[in-house]
């Protein structure tokens, strides 16, 4: 039995984690060799979610060195309660608190795209929707009942489920057709949906921060690889010529 349970867990890791959603995911075309997008991106996550949502495995240093941001400028924009440049991207919410507001304490979000997935981020983070029966007056269709609340709302405006009638079978019938701002938001859809993603490419690179260094040195050991092949070839047929 463990050896089926552990089977299952290594070969299917979305069953047992629950890693798919049954919503259609959008694609998150992020790209992290886009410093401006990035430096975007921390602005909205320390501005709307830091507030809540720490990164204690992540530092101000390294995310300003990583995204061209001089320390006195990212202190001056990015750090608002005293924090030193080489502190940890942390909060002091308690954490007993934060249960009793939400329900359960917020997650650090170091990490949170390795776990979730971009797409899965960029699609959750547009689908907040008006649903008065909610604590906090809105609902997710990614994350059905979740326990945070719009925290872009001001930015995207008031999110409704909107709906068209269709002819089908001859009788009309109310059939959903997406997610729309009323108005109110400072952004419009563009530029909100921009905003995102920004937040969300900030959010990959600090799940794997090395994640570019590491690729252009994978290319170039591979590099080093096949031309260490065409020596040893070489080197090979030298040895056994006599043989052959």
């Amino acid at each position: 039995m463990r050896k089926l349970v552990f089977l299952v867990c290594l070969f299917f890791p979305g069953l047992v984690f629950g890693a798919g959603s049954a919503v259609p995911l959008d694609h998150a075309d992020y790209d992290l060799t886009d410093n401006e997008s990035l430096q975007r991106g921390a602005r909205t996550f320390v501005n709307y979610c830091l507030g809540c949502h720490q990164m204690q495995y992540q530092r101000y240093q390294r995310t300003f060195t990583d995204l061209g941001i001089p320390d006195e400028v990212g202190a001056e924009y990015l750090q608002f309660t005293g924090e030193k440049v080489f502190d940890h991207m942390t909060n002091t919410m308690p954490n007993k608190n934060a249960e009793t507001w939400f329900g359960a304490a917020p997650p650090d979000l170091t990490l949170v795209a390795r776990v979730r997935g971009p797409d899965w981020l960029y699609t959750y983070l547009r689908s907040f929707y008006e649903d008065e029966s909610r604590p906090f007056g809105v609902n997710n269709l990614v994350f059905p009942e979740v326990g945070m609340p719009h925290v872009l709302q001001e930015l995207q405006g008031l999110p409704r489920k909107t709906t068209e009638m269709h002819l089908v079978d001859g009788d009309q019938k109310e059939r959903y057709v997406g997610i729309k701002a009323d108005g109110s938001g400072t952004l419009n859809g563009s530029e909100f949906d921009q905003l995102v993603l920004d937040l969300v490419n900030f959010l990959v690179y600090t799940g794997e921060p090395v994640i570019l260094e590491r690729e252009a040195l994978g290319k170039k050991v591979l590099i080093y690889v096949l031309i260490l092949f065409v020596f040893v070839f070489l080197l090979k047929k030298e040895y056994w010529r006599d043989v052959h």
